[in-house]
């Protein structure tokens, strides 16, 4: 189902999502006091206007408080950044996330309640890392509570089959299935052959993911 956002702040954060979520099918308005930043998002979005989102009089005009949810993607000014997360409480948004500039800039986003602090860059670096330490994962996505949900490609001259792998007994692993090309195989399928490039759909956490990835290869 479509939702509306308003996206504050089109620097290379704040348009990416901007543009993404317009990609999707959601009606997207985006907001910057930069022209320029304005007018090159202007043909990917359903929405652009130059406009200060400090100013409160100006956010209730755009609508503001209409939008389901607001990201708040100003990274460099931290009072125009607190500002706007103010304004978008005072006009009633019900959903905020915003882009956190440092540790402390986090915690005086925690006491104004903010629904989501987003650090673009650590979360970056740190998918970069985890790649990097294992070459064979080729991506995974956080679920909360330090459990990721990982794609390991099997690497290659590996001839083993699920069960032998041990992936809840040894490692504490849950295989959410395999995809071998375009196909999908159930991990009930205990006798299934790994092949090199299959790609084994993992649920865990990151130091058991290494501990079984160092034990594979």
């Amino acid at each position: 189902m479509a939702r509306s956002f308003a996206i504050i702040g089109l620097g290379t954060f704040g348009s990416t999502v901007a543009r993404e979520l317009a990609r999707f099918g959601n009606h997207v308005l985006g907001i910057d006091t930069d022209e320029r930043r304005v007018s090159q998002i202007a043909d990917h979005i359903p929405e652009a206007i130059i406009a200060d989102a400090t100013d409160e009089a100006a956010m209730r005009e755009a609508g503001l408080g209409r939008y389901d949810v607001v990201v708040i993607a100003i990274g460099e000014d931290l009072e125009a950044n607190l500002l706007c997360t103010m304004n978008a409480r005072i006009l009633g948004v019900k959903t905020i996330w915003v882009k956190a500039l440092s540790r402390t800039h986090h915690r005086i986003l925690s006491k104004l309640g903010v629904d989501r602090i987003i650090h673009p860059e650590e979360l970056v670096g740190k998918h970069t890392a985890q790649v990097l330490h294992s070459p064979f994962i080729q991506d995974y996505v956080s679920i909360g509570n330090g459990y990721h949900i990982f794609v390991y490609e099997v690497p290659p001259e590996t001839q083993k089959t699920l069960d032998s792998l041990s992936l809840k007994t040894r490692f504490n692993l849950r295989c959410l299935g395999v995809m071998r090309g375009t196909t999908y195989m159930n991990c009930a399928q205990d006798d299934t052959v790994l092949q090199p490039e299959d790609k084994i759909i993992l649920l865990g956490r990151r130091a058991d993911l290494r501990e079984f990835s160092d034990n594979l290869q």
